[in-house]
């Protein structure tokens, strides 16, 4: 029994170890000769075209229904030692094949080998930092009413997903490799954020995800205002932060609590905070104070800012009431929750500029 029994775990390895073409090949020989052997047998209902690959997969898989049966001698023997005991060896190797496949795809996903390149509209975030980057993710998430989108995070580290329920993964030797930034979905993201694990790396990631042609808005934190300017020079798409530790602490001594603005303001976790939005193209434009007593009347939220740009570069804080908000510039606001810009009724506020 012991040698038996080892025989039968190395023929399981065995199968386990073939490949597709050699299963499926070894299926079909099992599969046909099964035929031959009730045909010869004398089977002439379980051997009909319409009926044989039903009575085979039924006693392959030890369903067994028992509409149909063989009725002979040689029939039964047939299926007895034959059919029976190959096919539930073959379904049983075909089923591990599979768990095996699921297995190491997971496996592969998770070390950072798979490939997302079929998303669109994403979120990729480039680089890793084990106390920051978290935080990144949660403040994303942190967005209720943002648009459901789909978070990948890029690292040179050899690890696994650190965030699998929240986002998915992809590691390569170089933030700036093609095979990297292909298996990301760079060139159909919609957000991009480059942050090295030093200033070095985020300027040359920068110019790679730029130079692939994305139409992804790039947002890149450097510590040096020098590096961030190199890449703003060579980047117009990209928007370029820094540190502002030094101006939160002399605000805060200047102007008590300015520090808790300033989180506020950029927490997605507690209380209003701040976003943006696009006037529609099809706006015919209005004053911009009445767009600031619309927002506060009927979102409760208070507009601060315009800007013509994506980048925000020409940002213009507090404009005047009379200044005119057109179509396609960028709306700053404060609120309690994301506003979308179907929601805002821009025929109204357009009637009303006319009047």
């Amino acid at each position: 029994m012991p040698i038996l029994s080892r025989l039968v775990r190395q023929f399981n390895s065995l199968l386990l170890n073939m490949s597709w073409v050699a299963l499926t090949f070894l299926v079909g020989v099992h599969f046909f000769s099964s035929w031959l052997l009730l045909w010869l047998a004398g089977e002439h209902e379980l051997v009909a075209p319409d009926v044989f690959w039903y009575f085979y997969m039924v006693t392959s898989t030890t369903v067994g229904y028992g509409d149909y049966s063989p009725v002979t001698a040689l029939g039964r023997a047939a299926v007895t030692f034959w059919l029976m005991t190959g096919g539930i060896t073959l379904f049983a190797a075909v089923i591990g094949k599979v768990t095996q496949f699921l297995i190491e795809l997971w496996r592969k996903r998770m070390r950072g080998h798979g490939d997302y390149s079929y998303l669109s509209e994403h979120v990729v975030i480039m680089g890793w930092h084990d106390d920051r980057t978290p935080y990144m993710v949660e403040q994303i998430l942190g967005d209720k009413r943002r648009d459901e989108k789909d978070i990948v995070l890029c690292s040179t580290r050899k690890m696994e997903s650190p965030l699998p329920d929240q986002s998915h993964f992809v590691q390569g030797e170089s933030l700036t490799s093609a095979d990297l930034l292909h298996r990301a979905g760079i060139t159909t993201a919609s957000r991009v954020i480059v942050y090295g694990d030093s200033d070095e790396q985020t300027l040359a990631t920068g110019l790679a995800v730029s130079a692939a042609k994305t139409e992804a808005h790039i947002v890149a934190h450097f510590d040096s205002d020098e590096m961030a300017s190199l890449l703003k020079a060579h980047c117009v798409q990209a928007e370029c932060t820094t540190s502002i530790s030094l101006e939160q602490i002399v605000r805060s001594a200047q102007d008590p609590g300015s520090s808790r603005i300033q989180t506020q303001l950029l927490s997605t976790l507690t209380g209003p905070t701040q976003y943006c939005m696009q006037v529609p193209d099809s706006f015919v434009g209005c004053r911009y104070g009445v767009l600031f007593y619309a927002l506060k009347e009927h979102h409760h939220a208070t507009a601060f800012g315009v800007a013509k740009s994506r980048t925000g570069d020409d940002l213009e804080l507090n404009p005047d009431n009379e200044s005119v908000v057109q179509a396609g510039q960028f709306v700053y606001f404060m609120s309690p929750e994301r506003i979308h810009a179907d929601e805002v009724d821009w025929q109204s506020l357009g009637s009303a500029a006319q009047e």
